[in-house]
């Protein structure tokens, strides 16, 4: 796109008035120092010191440049306050990382006899040798005791896999953290590092690992641009939130989650760019109390698993929405002809309909 202009030549170049715009992928979140950058117009989401690093590319004075504007599409102000606000004037200091939390952490992941301490020191045994002296057969050795790990990981439950997948990766970040200010003389803590980093490579990724593409089967007909909030963020008010070290241990995953059906309507505005408003959620309420006394749907709900209820649900909803068209039109034919616009409301009628009938 720049006809060849090399990247080091790309602040200097930037002065010029025949490069008016920048456009940046993750590239110069830090080290790009150009005065003259004024605006940004900012589309992925921001946390923490990511976000102070990112913005701060404007905090340049340059003459005629008065005032700084960001128009963000993805955060929201509380974020960004909170990314900012420990670095303005006093940094508080929350918890540290612990050391022996190592131990501890080696202590667990050896229970779950995933892998054992001669499974590391088979491994290790190779891995130290001088790399020059690496043959293939050693790297054949190496990976059949890290393909038996993996083998017996995915043996487990769901559940059991992702935290024992979070406890790696705590055990990781934590040695890669403290290593550095910290003269470890244990080595096996070491051998465990190495062993740690290597299995993680090799652990099949969350869900069936495949990547969601999306080719011709979605195109974009409708969009709604909506201004949010205008201003500035104020960091002389509140409290900072302590900065802390590396010390929470988890799986990392998001978890789905429950939300009620008086939520709904909100739920399908943020997503759909709607502007369904509590009254609409009448015909909501309606649908269910509709479908809770209905003799055949409750029975239904009685006598089958959530999935399979939620499947029979789907077949009689056009049933139920046509007996409430009169209603509220306007989401009647919205439901009619958006699958995912119908999907997102059966999945929570569905799901509210069912506790409730199981509850009675």
């Amino acid at each position: 796109m720049n006809d060849g202009l090399a990247e080091r030549e790309l602040p200097e170049t930037f002065e010029r008035d025949d490069y008016r715009v920048l456009l940046v992928a993750e590239k110069y979140q830090t080290g790009f120092d150009q005065p003259l950058l004024q605006t940004m117009y900012v589309v992925k989401r921001l946390s923490g010191v990511q976000a102070v690093q990112t913005l701060s590319r404007l905090n340049r004075i340059a003459p005629g440049k008065s005032r700084t504007f960001v128009l963000d599409f993805i955060n929201q102000e509380d974020d960004i306050y909170r990314a900012f606000k420990p670095y303005y004037e006093t940094t508080p200091i929350g918890e540290n990382a612990d050391p022996h939390r190592l131990s501890e952490l080696q202590h667990h992941l050896l229970e779950w006899t995933i892998f054992t301490a001669a499974d590391v020191s088979a491994f290790a045994t190779i891995w130290y040798r001088p790399k020059r002296d690496h043959s293939a057969r050693d790297h054949q050795a190496m990976n059949a005791v890290l393909d038996a790990v993996v083998q017996r990981f995915q043996d487990r439950e769901d559940e059991d896999r992702e935290q024992f997948r979070g406890q790696l990766t705590a055990y990781r970040n934590l040695y890669a953290f403290l290593s550095q200010i910290i003269p470890y003389q244990d080595s096996d803590l070491e051998r465990l590092y190495a062993f740690v980093r290597n299995l993680l490579a090799k652990l099949p990724a969350r869900g069936d690992g495949q990547a969601f593409v999306l080719d011709d089967e979605v195109a974009l007909r409708f969009f709604r641009l909506q201004q949010m909030t205008e201003g500035s963020i104020d960091l002389g008010e509140g409290t900072a939130y302590p900065l802390k070290g590396p010390t929470d241990v988890g799986s990392g995953g998001i978890k789905d989650e429950a939300v009620p059906l008086s939520s709904l309507i909100d739920r399908l505005n943020e997503r759909f760019g709607t502007d369904f408003n509590e009254a609409d959620q009448l015909f909501f309420d309606q649908i269910r109390a509709s479908a809770e006394m209905n003799e055949t749907i409750s029975e239904a709900a009685r006598a089958n698993n959530f999935t399979n209820f939620a499947a029979y649900l789907d077949r009689t909803l056009d049933e139920l929405f046509i007996a409430r068209m009169e209603g509220n039109e306007e989401i009647f034919n919205r439901v009619m002809t958006d699958t995912a616009f119908r999907s997102a409301a059966r999945e929570h009628l569905a799901r509210e309909i069912f506790e409730s009938v199981r509850e009675v």
